[in-house]
């Protein structure tokens, strides 16, 4: 039998301690460890044997979340999910362990906590079968979480339930000048984001882009990457057109699609069902490209768990996209680019550092 996944949590709430522990417990591949009240206490336990996965909180006594996910990093590289408030400080704080690199994240509310968090269980538990996968390696600098926060008992709706595909690719522009660029991303996405975003010329073609995150993350990681890029890079609102140098990313909560008005391309911001148990999702996204861009657009799936837009991808292939995987070993996670592979809905697999290069090669 496989070793089992060991668990650290820690958290300064008993209660979170308890239910987390039970939640992980019920699963036969993961043992916890142990549990400690704060990050000192923590270290000390982890000295005797070190977990390979680490559930935390962010607002502890002692030392706070964020600066003892920094200290890991640094000095012992460990997977972690960080089980955090998404109140709007709360959001914030949790903003910062993206980038300090964390491999998920839980949101919790600050009421009904308990109930919340046997509902919880199963994103819990993936949560942290997902970070004993991660390949550290990948995770640079800059941020490297995805928020988790779906019921993962829910039914696993495809892009059906937002768009038809009875006619997907008939109504695409013949092959134009203008071309845009569609990206979908999970797990480790924050990171691989930023890494193609800031090398991109302000020139480059639009961009509409899905990264699996709740309310209140796009806009702020929006906001973020707008500073560090030449592009603006802004979470979409309904009626946004896809420009050149302009990157759209569709809000937490809600569904992005590309529509055609007249002759432009613009986006549709709008609510619906989880589609593979997420919202946004990047099947919605890519089929309506496949439907109304076609030959007129480049698709790149990248980092991140389960197989979100391999469909998609699929779907834009055969519509005459050009299409794009980020390869295994650049991956955090290589669940949706293999998954792309394996329906062969993928033109080529570059690494992350080949991407920017390839998005201004298109464009030309």
């Amino acid at each position: 039998m496989a070793d089992k996944i060991k668990v650290m949590i820690v958290d300064d709430s008993a209660l979170v301690r308890q239910v987390v522990a039970q939640a992980l417990s019920s699963d036969a591949g993961i043992e916890v460890i142990g549990t400690a009240s704060d990050p000192l206490f923590a270290l000390q336990k982890m000295q005797s044997q070190w977990p390979d996965v680490l559930v935390i909180d962010i607002e502890m006594p002692r030392m706070d979340g964020i600066t003892f996910l920094k200290k890991i990093m640094a000095e012992h590289p460990t997977p972690v999910v960080v089980c955090s408030s998404l109140a709007e400080q709360g959001a914030q704080a949790t903003f910062e362990a993206l980038a300090a690199g964390a491999i998920a994240i839980i949101t919790k509310p600050k009421i009904g906590l308990k109930s919340f968090l046997e509902d919880a269980s199963n994103d819990i538990v993936q949560a942290v079968r997902s970070a004993a996968r991660a390949n550290l390696r990948a995770v640079h600098s800059g941020s490297a979480a995805q928020p988790v926060r779906r019921p993962l008992d829910a039914p696993k709706l495809t892009a059906d339930a937002m768009l038809s595909a009875s006619a997907a690719g008939s109504r695409a522009l013949e092959r134009t000048t203008d071309q845009l660029v569609a990206i979908g991303t999970s797990t480790g996405g924050t990171q691989a984001l930023e890494v193609v975003l800031t090398k991109l010329p302000a020139t480059c073609l639009g961009i509409v882009i899905v990264q699996h995150m709740p309310e209140k993350f796009t806009a702020m990681f929006a906001e973020r990457l707008n500073g560090l890029c030449q592009i603006e890079v802004r979470e979409a609102r309904n009626g946004d057109r896809v420009i050149p140098g302009r990157a759209l990313i569709a809000p937490g909560g809600r569904h992005m699609m590309l529509k055609r008005n007249g002759a432009q391309y613009v986006v549709e911001v709008t609510d619906g069902p989880l589609v593979n148990r997420h919202k946004p999702s990047v099947d919605v996204l890519f089929r309506s490209v496949a439907k109304f861009a076609g030959a007129n657009a480049l698709g790149i799936i990248m980092t991140g768990m389960g197989d979100d837009g391999a469909r998609g991808m699929k779907e834009m292939h055969d519509a005459g996209s050009r299409t794009i995987a980020q390869d295994e070993a650049s991956c955090v996670v290589f669940g949706m680019p293999k998954e792309a592979i394996k329906l062969g809905a993928a033109d080529q697999t570059i690494s992350l550092e080949q991407i920017p290069a390839a998005i201004v090669s298109y464009g030309r």
